[in-house]
């Protein structure tokens, strides 16, 4: 199947405490051990080799692939061009971006100086420690026969197999956190748009692992409907939680603009592109509810009997933080206790084959009720698309593919730029895609 032909881009960032508030493992900037460096992980005889290993449980070329093969292995070389030069001068950062910690906590693994060990070099970008988190308590257990994959997680490994623990860390620098906040003056000092949705992104990194029995009884298998599906669940929270921050929700008079549609601003004054979706009324900004609006079609299927509540509360908060009725605070966190528990359920979730044609059927028909007016929203809708139909076509759920791949290649063109995006036309080749891949969609 087409897979989204978008390149990740790195961002921006600070270091909290080594605990979560609701029993996650802290993420790997964010705990207390120490980052060996990346050095140690690259002789042929651990990650280093030229090519994959017979016989091993593990390829043992995975630092190879990630420093040729990898962009962020080059994360914070990009800190080096004259974009980030522009940008460190136009946010007055005097030493440049390659030392300021609001650029190097993303493009970099930026531990604070006390967790440096010896070999420890911030310029190899985002290493292995930035995802698999500081080695010093589980490098050595790693290699110990019979030791388990629990047991190295205990030891301080970060559990990046688990979707949800891995959308965390992703979306931590490829959205924002608390610990790492993207503001929109980064943007308007000329950093790229944030996009990411984590499957697709999982098909466009070159992958350092094999799937294979030895993966499975350590790991189980992944599922990358699930992946997507925490993936929108955790953006979600994530955007909640910048909304109900008082440190990070403002930016002085203004709450912080990194968190609304970019396009209810950033489009020519020419341009009719007003919809009345989420009650929301003309001349006032929204929020970015792109993520939203994927979970929206996944708890139709999964919580078919509330998801009326679910689509009310968006609405009521869109409404609220828009400048109409209700507290946007109050509705932010009724959202939030909402949305965690929808994570909770997909988290313990199989889906199925029935599962997964619901949620696409559900995605396309989004497009008939004026869901994806903006690009932000039809741009997630693809991914999302592109993902399930995937995922489908691998479990022979799909019986019209070359058909949908034609229909994704033209949804695909419609998204090239985001300055010239129809959300008619874009909304006519949902049809097209409706047609090809379901005999009646409603």
């Amino acid at each position: 199947m087409i897979r989204a032909s978008l390149k990740p881009v790195i961002l921006a960032c600070t270091l909290l405490a080594a605990t979560t508030s609701w029993g996650r493992p802290p993420l790997p900037n964010e705990a207390h051990a120490v980052s060996v460096g990346t050095l140690n992980c690259t002789t042929s005889t651990c990650h280093g080799s030229v090519v994959p290993w017979e016989g091993s449980n593990v390829l043992q070329n995975e630092y190879t692939t990630w420093s040729r093969l990898d962009p962020h292995a080059k994360a914070y070389q990009v800190l080096l061009n004259e974009q980030s030069k522009k940008i460190a001068q136009r946010l007055g950062l005097k030493n440049g971006a390659q030392n300021a910690k609001e650029c190097l906590d993303c493009h970099a693994h930026n531990p604070a100086q006390k967790f440096r060990g010896e070999r420890f070099d911030i310029t190899d970008g985002v290493t292995c420690e930035a995802c698999h988190g500081p080695a010093e308590k589980w490098i050595k257990s790693h290699t110990v026969e019979g030791i388990t994959h629990a047991e190295n997680v205990k030891n301080g490994l970060f559990p990046s197999d688990n979707p949800r623990d891995q959308a965390r860390m992703c979306l931590s620098c490829h959205m924002g956190s608390e610990s790492k906040p993207m503001t929109h003056r980064i943007m308007g000092a000329g950093h790229p748009r944030i996009s990411i949705e984590l499957d697709t992104f999982n098909g466009i990194v070159p992958a350092h692992w094999k799937i294979d029995d030895d993966y499975r009884k350590r790991k189980g298998t992944p599922d990358s409907i699930k992946i997507w599906a925490l993936g929108q669940g955790v953006a979600v929270e994530e955007l909640l939680n910048h909304l109900l921050d008082p440190k990070r929700g403002r930016d002085g008079l203004f709450p912080e603009l990194v968190l609304f549609d970019c396009h209810a601003c950033h489009h020519p004054m020419s341009k009719d592109q007003y919809s009345a979706r989420s009650g929301v009324g003309p001349g006032r900004i929204r929020l970015n509810d792109s993520n939203m609006l994927m979970m929206r079609a996944l708890v139709s299927v999964v919580d078919a009997g509330n998801s009326k509540g679910f689509n009310d509360q968006i609405s009521k908060l869109q409404a609220a933080v828009s400048g109409g009725q209700g507290d946007a605070m109050a509705e932010a966190k009724t959202l939030l206790g909402m949305v965690r528990s929808y994570n909770d359920q997909f988290e313990k979730r199989s889906f199925s084959n029935g599962d997964l044609q619901g949620v696409l059927k559900a995605l396309i028909n989004e497009a008939s009720d004026g869901m994806y007016s903006d690009y932000a929203g039809a741009e997630q809708a693809y991914m999302a698309i592109t993902s399930i139909a995937t995922g489908m076509s691998k479990r022979g759920a799909l019986n019209n593919s070359s058909e949908v791949n034609k229909r994704l290649a033209a949804l695909r063109k419609l998204l090239a730029n985001d300055e010239k995006y129809r959300a008619s036309d874009f909304q006519k080749e949902l049809v097209n895609l409706r047609n090809a891949a379901f005999v009646q969609a409603k």
